[in-house]
């Protein structure tokens, strides 16, 4: 919570500095201390999501069969019928749990290369404005790590074929979309709604609340103003 405060904290403090500030150098500096307050929120979206549970526990984000096949699998569960599928989304989870730490570089590395304009857009946007530059920068870089994690972590407890089947046929009834018959996209696409909706979360709640003081570096930056 401490971490999400201080994020909240630099994203209100970069905005003053930014609608007052005259000089470019200001603004620059408070471009750079929103980058490192987005750093700091991106990676507790990826530690979160990185530990055992990170997806499974969390009704949020954890990752269920697609489609009808999930109301049916619902169901089957509350009746004490659910055990196989159980496991099998267990197995998905914790394959979009190995493949969240990937995340972290990209993330890191589409905020660095944030422009002025950015940061400002980010700013005076909507409460998802920093999430959704996030994703339009990173998803299909991050998307390209996740699917051999999640093929690697499928393939190894039996998963892949086993899903496979099941919304192979389920898709020929039209019960699932197309693109979720195949265990590993459906995953690795799960797992990055999950990702970016961490992020948003973050984000809304650190916009709504930025209650605490900030890091010793906003401190710094915004001091001299």
């Amino acid at each position: 919570m401490k971490r999400l405060l201080t994020f909240g904290s630099a994203l209100l403090m970069a905005g003053n500095a930014l609608a007052l500030s005259l000089s470019d150098l200001s603004q620059q500096d408070t471009a750079q201390a929103l980058k490192e307050a987005l750093t700091q929120g991106a990676r507790v979206a990826v530690t979160e999501l990185g530990q055992p549970g990170g997806f499974s526990d969390n009704p949020d984000v954890r990752i269920e069969l697609p489609g009808k096949l999930g109301s049916a699998a619902r169901t089957l569960k509350m009746m004490g019928m659910g055990s196989q599928i159980t496991a099998l989304e267990n197995s998905m989870n914790q394959a979009a749990e190995a493949a969240a730490p990937q995340a972290e570089t990209i993330l890191v590395n589409a905020i660095s290369s944030m422009s002025l304009t950015d940061a400002k857009d980010i700013l005076t946007g909507g409460n998802d404005s920093a999430t959704r530059y996030l994703e339009r920068s990173s998803r299909d870089q991050i998307r390209a790590l996740f699917m051999p994690v999640v093929k690697q972590a499928t393939d190894q407890v039996g998963v892949a074929q086993q899903y496979n089947a099941f919304a192979g046929q389920a898709a020929s009834f039209g019960v699932v979309e197309p693109n979720a018959t195949n265990v590993e996209t459906y995953v690795t696409e799960q797992a990055l709604d999950g990702l970016f909706e961490m992020i948003a979360q973050q984000e809304a709640t650190i916009r709504d609340d930025p209650a605490a003081a900030a890091s010793s570096l906003v401190q710094k930056v915004f001091g001299a103003l």
